[in-house]
C-alpha cells in the first residue's frame, strides 16, 4: 500500500486506538493525561542500564566502536546521515544507530546497537528485564563477545519469552533489509538483558511462536494493520479502530478521550474488558444498559472468557446503580486464627524486595503486637536485602512456632499473593546459603500451607467490583482510609528513588517515613477488609440478586 505515515517499533505492541489518536491530525492539540510516573521511571532506569552496558561495550572494544550522537538538539535526519555514514564506513559497532527511513514500507526507527558480521548487520537491543530464565537452550555470547554473533547453546539459561523484544528487533531487520544493509544469511538478532553478561540471542525465522508463527511473521501481520490504521487516521478515512477500555488504558495518556468516548457511548467495555468486550459487542450487546438486563440463561448470550455471563450481567447492575462493590454470595467466610499477622512487600521494578513490613494481631505469643518494618535502605540491588529478608523470615518464623507451642491457631495474610510469593522464592534463590535465609523447601511450605492466605482471592469469591478489585478501591468500603493523599504503587516508585538517593543525589529521610507510613497503611488496610469481611457490616453491602 501507500502509506503517507512513517512508524516506529512500538506501534506493534501498542492498542490500536491509540495508534490512530497518534496520527489523526483533529486530536493534535487535545488535552491528555499525565505520563505515567511508573513508566517514566522505568525509563529513566532503561536509560541508566543502556548507558552502563555502552560503557563498557565502548571500553572493551575501543577503535571499533562508533556512537551516533543523540539527545536534545540533536535532529533525527543528523542521527540518520551519522549513522549510514558508519555502515558504509563498515563500522563494527555502531552504537545508538538511527536507520534510514523506509518510506516504502512506513518504517523509520532506531537500535541501541548494530554489529557487523561478514554479511551485513545484525541488531542488539539493550533492556532493562531478564531476558533468561534457570534451564537451557538459550543461545548466549559474553558480553565480551559481542561479536561471536549466534553464540553457543547456553547449559545454564533457557529464554524467558519477551515477545515485544522480538518484535523491536524483527522491525529494525526490516529497516535494515530495506536500506540493503541486513545480513541475509540468517535472521539472528540479540538481546542484552538486565543482568548485562550476555547477548541472547533469537532466531527471528524460527516457529516460536503460538501456531508455529515466526517473529518476523507475527511482526509483518502486526505491523501491516497498524499501517492501515494509522493511515486511515492520517488521511481523514474511516477509523479502523474504536475505543474499548482494556488493561493498557491504565497508564495511557490517551485514557481521557477514550474514557470520555467510551461513557458517552455507555460502552460494554466499562464493565467487562478486552475480548469479552468484543464478544458482546458482536452479539448485539454494546451498551452496559443492554447487558444489564441481559438474561445469562439466554441462548443468544455468548460465552465470556473472562467471567461467567452472570457476573458480567451483575457488574453492568452495580455500574448503573453506581455501585464499587455488591455481594455475589449470601454469605461471606474468611477464615480466622487467633493469632494474624498482615504482610505486605515493598520492591522497586526488578531490582529487588526492600521492604518486608508486618502487623501483629491476635492472641499474645511473647512479641509486641502492631506494625514491624524490615528493611534495606542501600540502593537495590544489594546484598543488605538478604540480612532484610532474612530478619523478616526469622520473625515470621518465631510468630508462627511461639503460636503453635501455646497451641494456637496462626495465619499470615496478605493481599494478591503474586508479587510476595516471587520475592519469597526469588530471595531464597538469589541468597542461598547467607546467614538466616530459609531452603526453597521451607518456603513453599509456608506458601502452600493454609498459613498463608490471599484476601484478594476472597474479594474475587464474594463481591463483583464496578471499579476494579485493587486494595486502595476496596478497603475504603470497608471504611479504611490510607494517611498519605497520594499513596499508591506508582508514587511509591518515585518516593523510594528519594529514600536511598538513586541516580546521585543525597537520601531523603522523609521519604523513607513516607514509604514506612505506606506500607503500614497498606497491611493495616487488609487487616481492616478482613475484619469487615468477618462483621455483620459486610451484610450491609448489596446482594447483586436484589439490584
Amino acid at each position: 500500500m501507500t502509506t503517507t505515515v512513517l512508524l516506529d517499533a512500538g506501534v506493534v505492541s501498542r492498542c490500536r486506538r491509540r495508534v490512530h489518536l497518534e496520527h489523526d491530525p483533529t486530536m493534535r492539540d487535545t488535552v491528555r493525561g499525565a505520563p505515567d510516573p511508573t513508566a517514566e521511571l522505568r525509563k529513566a532506569d532503561a536509560g541508566s542500564h543502556r548507558r552502563a552496558i555502552a560503557d563498557i561495550l565502548a571500553e572493551r572494544f575501543g577503535a571499533d566502536w562508533t556512537e551516533i550522537p543523540f539527545g536534545p538538539g540533536v535532529r533525527g535526519a543528523a542521527r540518520e546521515a551519522a549513522t549510514l555514514a558508519a555502515i558504509e564506513a563498515g563500522a563494527r559497532f555502531i552504537w545508538a544507530a538511527q536507520l534510514p527511513r523506509d518510506s516504502g514500507g512506513g518504517r523509520r526507527g532506531a537500535i541501541d546497537l548494530l554489529v557487523r558480521t561478514p554479511g551485513g548487520y545484525v541488531p542488539v537491543l539493550v533492556v532493562r528485564h531478564k531476558v533468561t530464565d534457570p534451564g537451557t537452550g538459550a543461545r548466549t555470547s559474553p558480553l565480551a563477545e559481542l561479536a561471536d554473533v549466534g553464540g553457543d547453546t547456553d547449559q545454564t539459561r533457557k529464554v524467558r519469552p519477551q515477545p515485544r523484544d522480538q518484535l523491536r528487533l524483527a522491525h529494525t531487520r526490516r529497516l535494515l533489509q530495506a536500506a540493503g544493509h541486513a545480513d541475509e544469511r540468517h535472521a539472528l538478532a540479540g538481546v542484552v538483558g538486565l543482568e548485562g553478561d550476555v547477548v541472547v540471542w533469537h532466531d527471528l525465522e524460527l516457529p516460536t511462536w503460538p501456531g508455529a508463527r515466526t517473529a518476523l511473521a507475527e511482526y509483518d501481520a502486526r505491523f501491516a494493520d497498524r499501517l492501515a490504521v494509522a493511515d486511515a487516521a492520517a488521511t481523514g478515512a474511516d477509523p479502523l479502530a474504536e475505543p474499548s477500555r482494556i488493561v493498557e488504558c491504565r497508564g495511557c495518556p490517551w485514557w481521557p478521550v477514550c474514557e470520555a468516548d467510551l461513557l458517552a457511548a455507555r460502552d460494554v467495555s466499562l464493565v467487562v474488558r478486552g475480548e469479552d468486550a468484543g464478544l458482546l459487542r458482536a452479539a448485539g450487546v454494546r451498551t452496559v444498559d443492554v447487558l444489564a438486563t441481559l438474561d445469562p440463561a439466554a441462548p443468544a448470550v455468548p460465552p465470556l472468557v473472562g467471567m461467567p455471563v452472570d457476573d458480567a450481567v451483575g457488574l453492568a447492575r452495580a455500574w448503573l446503580a453506581d455501585l464499587t462493590v455488591v455481594r455475589r454470595t449470601e454469605r461471606i467466610d474468611v477464615p480466622r486464627a487467633d493469632v494474624e499477622v498482615d504482610v505486605d512487600m515493598e520492591s522497586f521494578g526488578d531490582a529487588g524486595a526492600y521492604l518486608w513490613g508486618v502487623l501483629l494481631s491476635g492472641a499474645d505469643v511473647g512479641e509486641p503486637p502492631g506494625y514491624r518494618a524490615f528493611a534495606s535502605w542501600e540502593p537495590l540491588p544489594t546484598d543488605d536485602e538478604a540480612r532484610s529478608f532474612a530478619e523478616f523470615w526469622q520473625w515470621l518464623t518465631a510468630v508462627r512456632r511461639a503460636a503453635a507451642e501455646r497451641g494456637l491457631s496462626f495465619r499470615a495474610y496478605c493481599y494478591n499473593e503474586l508479587a510476595e510469593n516471587r520475592w519469597l522464592l526469588s530471595s531464597v534463590k538469589r541468597f542461598a546459603g547467607r546467614p538466616g535465609i530459609p531452603s526453597r523447601r521451607q518456603v513453599l511450605g509456608f506458601i502452600e500451607s493454609d498459613e498463608w492466605f490471599d484476601l484478594f482471592g476472597s474479594v474475587r469469591e464474594y463481591f463483583l467490583c464496578s471499579h476494579g478489585k485493587g486494595l486502595k478501591t476496596i478497603a475504603p468500603v470497608a471504611g479504611f482510609k490510607w494517611r498519605d493523599p497520594e499513596a499508591g504503587g506508582e508514587n511509591s516508585m518515585r518516593w523510594y528513588r528519594d529514600a536511598v538517593g538513586l541516580g546521585g543525589g543525597e537520601p531523603d529521610p522523609t521519604q523513607r517515613r513516607r514509604l514506612l507510613e505506606y506500607n503500614e497503611d497498606d497491611v493495616r488496610a487488609t487487616a481492616a477488609l478482613r475484619g469487615w469481611m468477618s462483621s455483620p457490616a459486610v451484610d450491609d453491602i448489596p446482594y447483586v440478586g436484589d439490584i
